[in-house]
């Protein structure tokens, strides 16, 4: 199988360093993407080359994302939303409001772990959000939650190559409408909080957007665009994506829970989200800076 191995540092890419990954995925060639970025070309199966390559490099703070060169285009993202997009766990910053958050964050660890299941942990988080002001939501997306480093530009630049992007998380439609919309995305679909006179209800409208949720609405947009579920990507951090990401051509872990980053095509862990346009192939000066209303 023809493949590309893509190296992709957090900062410089020390040639020296991809010599001896080289040698040892015995390449065709190696090509520059940026300062940041090489592709090797070579043949083999994506796990074993990853595991040679990672193996070479050691503790040195570089992702590898490896794949078959053929199925390398695609036509479709689909990521997860909190920790993955932005930067916070929009729920345990719900629950701050009420200085629960340490409480909630501790439930949050355990759920996107794998350790507890899904729509009940949500379910107990959520009543313990009752009585806060809606309010407080817009608050928390104006002051607090920030986008993860280099999702605008990974968002802007899949669209301009044709690519659709899609949201799809766990949380809460209040946060994902205005994130998605902020990081200009072609759609969200989350769980949405009750509320009454203004307030959390605490209790959140069923059913219950979880695991396999995520997964049916990748092959629910994969059938709209006409394409296969390689052509492809799902992104996420938690144990709830892993269903979508063993389903999509290029499953990705973002800064992941160990089970997922096993469980995944690759992970990234030291890079930001423009590592998802140099697995695409993307030369840096193809990557589209968004515009300042996409970031604030």
């Amino acid at each position: 199988m023809n493949l590309v191995v893509t190296l992709i540092a957090a900062d410089a890419l020390d040639p020296a360093l991809v010599a001896p990954v080289v040698k040892a995925l015995g390449a065709h060639h190696a090509e520059r993407l940026s300062d940041r970025a090489t592709d090797i070309y070579c043949d083999g199966a994506p796990q074993p080359a990853r595991a040679t390559a990672l193996a070479c490099l050691g503790p040195v703070a570089v992702d590898v994302i490896a794949q078959p060169l053929e199925s390398r285009q695609k036509r479709l993202l689909v990521s997860d939303m909190d920790s993955t997009l932005i930067g916070q766990e929009c729920i345990d910053e719900l629950a701050a409001v009420h200085d629960l958050k340490p409480r909630v964050s501790a439930i949050t660890e355990r759920a996107m772990r794998g350790e507890l299941d899904f729509a009940a942990a949500l379910t107990e988080r959520v009543t313990l959000l009752a009585g806060i002001p809606e309010a407080s939501i817009s608050q928390l997306l104006d002051s607090v939650i920030t986008a993860s480093p280099g999702a605008a530009t990974m968002i802007a630049t899949l669209k301009a190559h044709g690519v659709r992007t899609v949201l799809v998380s766990g949380g809460f439609t209040q946060f994902a409408g205005p994130i998605a919309k902020r990081l200009g995305m072609d759609a969200a679909y989350a769980n949405r909080l009750l509320m009454a006179d203004g307030l959390l209800t605490g209790a959140v409208a069923q059913p219950i957007l979880g695991a396999d949720a995520k997964r049916e609405r990748l092959l629910a947009e994969c059938a709209d665009l006409a394409i296969t579920p390689d052509a492809a990507i799902a992104l996420g951090d938690g144990a709830n994506d892993l269903a979508m990401i063993g389903e999509a051509g290029l499953g990705l872990a973002y800064r992941a829970k160990p089970k997922v980053a096993a469980a995944a095509d690759a992970e990234i862990r030291h890079a930001d989200l423009t590592a998802v346009l140099y697995a695409l192939g993307l030369r840096a000066d193809a990557f589209i800076a968004p515009v300042p209303a996409e970031t604030n």
